[in-house]
């Protein structure tokens, strides 16, 4: 595993090591020595997700408020996705600024999003598997959703008529967001 990027400060884009041969390839998606060698982090990660959407979907963008605040480490396992990220931490320089990474099957890169950064995904391919790794268990009632289209994001999403959730449909704008309440 090796870190390639660095987004906003604390996101970071990871590589893993792929061992191929004629066969096909063998990878180890995470590894918590490595990771923590690699990142400097040591999260503990209690679930594990996965979704599988046709192209043209938007999933997002998606946070849990305190005290079920959430990393995860994202990546896609067959297709591949526009993975989209806003910093929603009250304070920081970075506030309501995001980065966009295309994450594939292909280079099988890996996302770490930390707490306070709102996280969605377009699909770019028919049948893409999304899985992540999450820090904090699902809570429902601490669930927010920031609005994916909120001009005062700006996000270029690379699609006209997304197929979206009723949920992702009702996002909050930036301007009445929280997600520490």
């Amino acid at each position: 595993m090796e870190l390639l990027e660095r987004f906003l400060g604390d996101a970071l884009l990871l590589g893993p090591t792929v061992h191929g041969d004629a066969r096909g390839y063998f990878l180890e998606p995470y590894n918590s020595a490595r990771f923590s060698e690699v990142t400097g982090l040591s999260p503990r990660f209690v679930q594990d997700n996965e979704s599988m959407s046709l192209a043209g979907v938007v999933r997002g963008l998606h946070i849990q408020a305190m005290p079920h605040t959430q990393a995860k480490l994202v990546r896609v396992v067959k297709g591949s996705v526009l993975d989209v990220c806003v910093d929603v931490r009250a304070g920081s320089p970075t506030y309501g600024r995001h980065f966009k990474v295309r994450l594939d099957d292909r280079e099988k890169r890996m996302l770490y999003v930390p707490e306070g950064f709102a996280h969605g995904f377009h699909t770019l391919e028919d049948g893409t598997i999304f899985q992540y790794k999450c820090t904090a268990f699902y809570d429902r009632p601490s669930e927010r959703t920031l609005l994916w289209n909120d001009p005062a994001l700006g996000i270029d999403w690379e699609v006209r008529d997304p197929v979206l959730s009723e949920k992702d449909r009702q996002g909050v704008p930036l301007s009445r967001f929280s997600w520490n309440t």
